[in-house]
């Protein structure tokens, strides 16, 4: 496991927040939920992505840590078969959150930062912006990793009939090719806007 990854990387953000003692069981168990052999995007790769993002755009966060510890488990739960794995998601946190003496407004926004990655709507704050940015990060990597990501989310979905996800994927690249800025926060437009457009504008192309 790569130090990113680890229980010390982990406990870290845990000590941000006040909490001195982490729990290793859970660190434990949402390696496990990122390592499960039906994921080929959203896994340990994608989740050392985004921190790894986070270290090395720099963004302006009002509470880093809770950005952080939402980035942990923004994809805790993932089923492709299911819509609700944002809440499911959300509900794990905010119940180790709860354990860990974490207060309410506190929680609730971790739950805000969780629910804002379903990409239905405009961030609320300057923490969600952040999360959300780097969460599609992805769009913005270099062409070679943007195509490895296009093919591991078509093995994710490769129980959907090759036409209707071909279908489905244009419209959802298309619509992030049609907003203003796919980008909100200054600093991620900057590192990602023009490289996404491009790997947009190409794979949407293919499925044509």
């Amino acid at each position: 496991m790569s130090e990113r990854l680890g229980f010390a990387a982990w406990a870290r953000v845990w000590a941000q927040l006040g909490v001195e003692c982490a729990s290793r069981q859970t660190h434990e168990a949402l390696i496990r939920h990122y390592r499960e052999p039906h994921r080929a995007y959203h896994s340990c790769q994608h989740l050392e992505e985004c921190l790894q993002v986070r270290d090395c755009v720099d963004a302006a966060c009002q509470a880093p840590a809770e950005v952080d510890l939402a980035l942990w488990f923004h994809d805790a739960i993932y089923d492709p078969l299911r819509h609700d794995n944002e809440l499911r998601s959300a509900q794990w946190l905010d119940t180790v959150a709860r354990d860990s003496g974490l207060d309410e407004a506190t929680r609730r926004r971790l739950q805000d930062l969780i629910m804002v990655t379903r990409h239905d709507g405009a961030p609320a704050t300057v923490d969600e912006a952040v999360l959300v940015d780097t969460d599609l990060a992805i769009l913005g990597a270099p062409f070679e990793r943007f195509e490895e990501y296009d093919q591991q989310v078509r093995r994710e979905y490769r129980h959907v009939p090759s036409f209707l996800y071909r279908r489905k994927r244009r419209q959802v690249l298309e619509g992030f090719l049609a907003r203003e800025r796919i980008y909100t926060n200054a600093a991620y437009f900057d590192a990602f806007e023009q490289q996404a457009r491009a790997n947009l504008a190409r794979a949407i192309g293919r499925l044509a």
